[in-house]
């Protein structure tokens, strides 16, 4: 059997604020060629220097609401006054022709999508320790004290639901590029996964000879 083609894989890597995702998803989208970052929707105005298709789809309200009562998101949230979701169109258009795409979203989100694309590969990000977070969001120096707790209690709750979660990578303090290798190894072996294939030819042995 000759594998002739593969499918794109939905990758979705969630991690509490702090570990570092943000970084280690902007290296894996460097290096992978064949992926693609998931563009969102959101009803919110652009910002300066944010382009269309590329930082988000900006929709009205009345459009966002209505792909909602259409199932048009793998997920979505209202943020205040604004939504925000994953359109799944763009999602399948990128998987149907074999391009990778990945999402970067909290364990919430995750397990939305969960439940609408069981087949997506699922990978949390940890730090290698609560004393290591705890470090990293101080240092930021960006944010309260009460802030910096809340997020550590997120964390907490966010540990309960790890368990959904395909594969865990632990993001050592200065090693981005092996948590980055990691995950490409799981890509990898993903990729070669049977059921992953898009299409094959069957051939015979016949008239071979050992």
């Amino acid at each position: 059997m000759t594998m002739n083609n593969q499918e794109g894989l939905l990758i979705v890597i969630s991690g509490s604020s702090g570990v570092g995702k943000g970084t280690v998803c902007s290296k894996l989208l460097e290096s992978q060629p064949n992926m693609k970052l998931s563009v969102s929707h959101t009803t919110r105005p652009p910002r300066e220097g944010e382009k269309e298709g590329i930082n988000y789809f900006f929709t009205s309200k009345d459009a966002f609401e209505a792909n909602i009562e259409n199932d048009a998101y793998l997920e979505w949230a209202r943020v205040y006054d604004d939504y925000y979701g994953t359109p799944r169109d763009f999602v399948e258009q990128n998987l149907n022709v074999g391009i990778d795409t990945l999402l970067e979203i909290d364990t919430q989100g995750a397990i939305l999508v969960k439940e609408k694309f069981p087949e997506g590969i699922f990978i949390f990000l940890l730090p290698p320790s609560y004393a290591a977070l705890k470090a990293r969001l101080e240092g930021r120096n960006t944010e309260t004290p009460e802030k910096i707790a809340k997020r550590l209690s997120q964390f907490q709750a966010e540990l309960a639901r790890v368990p959904m979660y395909d594969y865990v990578v632990v993001n050592e303090e200065g090693k981005v590029d092996e948590t980055v290798a990691k995950i490409q190894a799981i890509i990898m072996a993903e990729h070669l996964k049977f059921e992953h294939s898009k299409d094959y030819t069957v051939f015979s042995m016949e008239g071979d000879t050992l």
